[in-house]
């Protein structure tokens, strides 16, 4: 009798212990590839709305406010004429550059991430795997527009109507990308200048936006 008591317990011991599960591991195919040219233009298409949306939102403000400086006082807003070119130069064009500087500088620095390319599943690092500085993303920024530069300049040399000017300079966009076909590496234009590169996240090792930016105050 005492054999048969001495032995239930065990067996409640034995049933209340959890079974630890393995953890679950990553398959050798699911590691970060170098993201393909038709994606990342997926993506950049989705922040391009959102970009948009900023420039027209900062182009409104400082119209408003550059209105009020030039105008006179007493004119009537059907008599305003448009804004001075050193308005434009000076004030506009500088803001619509740090605008797009510090859209893709604050999610690169945080995340690795835009809101566009966390829907693909896409993350810009430098080329020791870290997430970019000011610095490299503003070297990256740069880079991008090179040849759209180039492109756009050609364009207006040719023809010199804007149309033509602004289709040149989308081709040069273009060709940041196709220029992955031909890279061994499969690496754009401005991965290559800015020692940078975009990659395909699989979706075990994908972390989400705002995740990326608590771990990212964690660690400072």
């Amino acid at each position: 009798m005492s054999k048969s008591l001495s032995k239930r317990p065990s067996k409640a011991t034995n049933k209340s212990t959890p079974k630890r599960t393995p953890p679950a591991q990553q398959l050798p195919d699911e590691e970060p590839t170098i993201a393909k040219p038709m994606t990342r233009v997926v993506a950049i298409i989705y922040d391009g709305m959102l970009i948009l949306a900023l420039l027209f939102l900062v182009g409104a403000v400082l119209t408003v406010v550059g209105t009020l400086l030039t105008m006179e006082t007493g004119s009537q807003s059907s008599q305003a004429q448009s804004l001075p070119t050193w308005y434009q130069n000076a004030i506009m064009t500088p803001s619509f550059v740090l605008t797009l500087v510090g859209f893709y500088g604050i999610f690169w620095r945080r995340g690795g991430q835009t809101l566009g390319m966390q829907t693909w599943r896409l993350k810009t690092v430098n080329n020791s795997g870290h997430l970019l500085t000011w610095g490299q993303s503003f070297k990256r920024i740069l880079a991008a527009c090179l040849m759209p530069l180039l492109f756009g300049i050609i364009g207006s040399l040719v023809g010199g109507s804007r149309a033509l000017l602004l289709t040149s300079a989308f081709l040069g966009l273009i060709f940041n990308y196709m220029f992955c076909l031909f890279n061994r590496r499969g690496l754009a234009v401005q991965d290559m200048l800015s020692n940078t590169i975009t990659l395909k996240m699989p979706k075990v090792a994908h972390e989400g936006l705002w995740s990326g930016f608590k771990n990212r105050k964690k660690n400072l």
